[in-house]
């Protein structure tokens, strides 16, 4: 089970920390991602780490706001958002990959357990 927090409401420029707390099964050594959803878009994308090496990877309008981090100790991944633009307003979700650790894949079919979402909402 896979619970996000750390949602909420933010002023353009601001910024917010996403966590993902994974619980009844380690998930230290598999691939996270953070994904989003806009109203009435696909889900997307946003930022993704591997279990083995560390490896990130970002969307391109992300890069240089948003850092991914995670703390296997604690079976938590995080997404520090910064710099915060209206066009960031959607719905977060942390899922996991169980059959990969070594890359980040970027599609959501690749990942196998998703939390229920928390809503970042960015006004301007």
């Amino acid at each position: 089970q896979l619970v996000e927090s750390g949602g909420g409401l933010v002023q353009t420029g601001g910024s917010l920390r996403l966590s993902c707390a994974a619980s009844g099964r380690t998930l230290s050594s598999n691939t996270m991602g953070w994904f989003r959803q806009a109203p009435g878009k696909e889900r997307e994308f946003v930022a993704g780490i591997s279990g083995i090496g560390r490896r990130t990877y970002y969307t391109d309008s992300v890069k240089g706001r948003f850092t991914i981090s995670r703390d296997n100790a604690k079976s938590t991944v995080f997404l520090q958002m910064n710099s915060l633009k209206p066009e960031d307003t959607a719905v977060y979700y942390c899922a996991a990959d169980w059959f990969k650790r070594d890359a980040v894949r970027l599609g959501a079919s690749s990942y196998n357990y998703w939390g229920q979402g928390t809503q970042v909402t960015v006004s301007s």
